[in-house]
């Protein structure tokens, strides 16, 4: 009797399958950059009321449960009461303040948490169903212990403002917002190498400076952590001069020097400046260059979609300037650079071009 040889799949079932699952966990990932982004606004309005410091303990399990009764309440209340920000700022204030911004500091930490969830359960499904590109594995993995990472980094920052200051770090501030921006440009570039792009990747130049973008994007945001940790924004509050001229005086006051780009209200918040116009400069320089290495190409146009972008976030950070710093208009700053970020993110990954398909021969 003669042996059945077995069965083989097709190969363009085999490659269709395939595509299936890309897009699956294309659209998982895009799910976690929104939740992200989300996680970062929440963060910001954390920050500009002031409502950081009022969960004062660690409870990674037990926390995500409210106060429930008016004990519970009274006891969150009474730990606060203890550090110095309601000491020397707060004093006095009811419990219904209190509740105002409980909420806020709950709900930052709430949506941390669930971006894990979000990012880890899809995850381990992927995996354990074979869904996932090897390549992928590890570049997913290090996302997640970022991920981790960043909770025990927001901890390191609430500590900071429990003993002796009535507020956070600034050095812990601009590291938790960049790490979370980091993951974020991760999330979004594994995300964008898994869709179809309409057309090749770009010229080498053109990659490296759409990536060297990304940096510079990430610098500025890093430099506006600053500002908001040492509440620089509410002072100089004029444009295009700065404490009446385009280079203030005082800006190295303190000793040694270089502390001054990281403890001197002055000094952060001029480098900030000095930053937009470096980013809207190299935005340019790129598009000018990209247009005349690619002209009429997909890159070209994005090239120049970024610089638009660019422009609108630098006019939103004027009007939140010179308005002194309003809540709406300081979180439509900080919207707006995470969507100049994300832009420049998946214009250097399609320039870069899509990941191969599984089994796909090579270009």
């Amino acid at each position: 009797m003669t042996a059945t040889p077995p069965l083989s799949v097709p190969a363009s079932f085999q490659q269709s399958s395939d595509s299936r699952d890309r897009v699956w966990v294309r659209i998982w990932l895009y799910v976690v950059v929104v939740t992200l982004f989300t996680l970062v606004l929440v963060g910001g309005a954390t920050r500009l009321t002031e409502s950081g410091l009022s969960i004062t303990e660690w409870k990674p399990i037990h926390g995500v449960i409210p106060p429930i009764s008016e004990a519970e309440w009274q006891e969150e209340f009474q730990k606060y009461r203890r550090i110095p920000q309601y000491e020397q700022i707060n004093r006095g204030m009811s419990l219904d303040q209190f509740k105002t911004i409980f909420w806020w500091e709950w709900t930052h930490r709430l949506l941390a948490r669930g971006v894990g969830f979000v990012f880890a359960l899809p995850l381990a499904f992927f995996w354990l169903a074979g869904r996932l590109e090897d390549h992928l594995k590890p570049k997913l993995l290090g996302i997640l212990a970022l991920g981790g990472l960043q909770g025990a980094i927001g901890w390191w920052m609430v500590a900071s403002g429990l003993v002796e200051r009535t507020d956070v770090s600034q050095y812990r501030l601009a590291t938790h917002l960049t790490i979370a921006c980091i993951i974020f440009v991760a999330t979004l570039a594994v995300a964008r190498g898994l869709a179809p792009h309409s057309g090749g990747p770009a010229a080498a130049g053109t990659r490296r400076f759409a990536g060297w973008l990304v940096v510079a994007v990430l610098v500025q945001i890093y430099l506006g952590g600053l500002v908001a940790g040492l509440n620089a924004g509410f002072s100089y509050n004029t444009w295009p001069l700065m404490d009446g001229a385009l280079v203030p005086q005082g800006l190295f006051t303190q000793a040694p020097a270089w502390i001054n780009l990281f403890e001197n209200p002055k000094t952060v918040q001029f480098v900030h400046r000095l930053g937009a116009y470096a980013v809207l400069v190299l935005a340019l320089w790129h598009a000018a260059s990209t247009w005349r290495a690619e002209p009429g190409t997909t890159h070209a146009r994005r090239a120049v979609l970024l610089v638009l972008l660019v422009l609108v976030q630098a006019a939103i950070g004027i009007a939140t300037l010179v308005m002194v710093v309003p809540l709406g208009w300081a979180l439509a700053h900080q919207a707006a650079a995470l969507i100049v970020l994300g832009f420049a993110t998946a214009h250097w990954q399609a320039a870069k071009g899509a990941y191969p398909m599984p089994g796909a021969a090579p270009a």
